[in-house]
């Protein structure tokens, strides 16, 4: 079996973040909230960007969907957000929260997921990673999602052992906790993660 790297996941609510102690700790990737519909931007982002960089942790950069918005300007505002941050270098990682409905039916959730990561594709030459829970992915709201890496939240498995749902056939990262910090598994080596993110070739 192959070994798990770990990582953690950050946002506006963990405030400044210690780099370079998550890195002497042994954190090899994380994420850290960029965006957020349209317009909205966390105000830790670019420090925590570089941060990471600067710690020599795998940079992954993640949005919080909101499926009643344009997913076409909500995938321009969240790479816009990562370049005025420094851009992306090769092996950069991104993903897609997707947790919320707003209120709309799974097959509209759904399309609006698909349209972001086609157009995050497109426009930023990398795939992402969806993150979700199995409850959501369970009511449909991830349809035509399987070709993207899967991110699950499944704190009440067993480190590396989370259930997974439909459309998807196997994990990717596993977020296995979410106290007092979010963390994640992978399974695999850092290059092996690395390869799965951003390629300017």
């Amino acid at each position: 079996m192959k070994g798990l790297l770990h990582g953690i996941d950050v946002s506006n609510w963990q405030g400044a973040v210690n780099w370079a102690g998550h890195a002497d700790n042994g954190i090899a990737f994380a994420f850290a909230k960029a965006t957020e519909g349209d317009g909205w931007t966390d105000r830790y982002f670019a420090q925590n960007w570089h941060g990471m960089r600067e710690s020599w942790i795998v940079c992954g950069a993640y949005h919080f969907g909101r499926p009643k918005g344009d997913p076409a300007e909500h995938a321009r505002h969240f790479l816009q957000t990562i370049k005025a941050a420094g851009g992306l270098r090769r092996g950069d990682l991104v993903a897609l929260d997707l947790e919320s409905n707003d209120g709309l039916k799974p097959e509209k959730v759904a399309d609006y997921a698909r349209r972001w990561c086609h157009h995050v594709e497109r426009l930023g030459g990398v795939r992402p990673f969806v993150y979700t829970y199995q409850w959501f992915a369970d009511a449909g709201n991830c349809a035509g999602l399987g070709e993207y890496p899967l991110w699950i939240a499944s704190p009440a498995r067993a480190r590396g052992e989370p259930i997974v749902p439909r459309p998807w056939q196997r994990w990717t990262i596993h977020q296995y906790s979410n106290s007092p910090l979010d963390r994640n598994v992978f399974r695999g080596s850092r290059h092996e993660l690395t390869r799965l993110g951003f390629d300017p070739r």
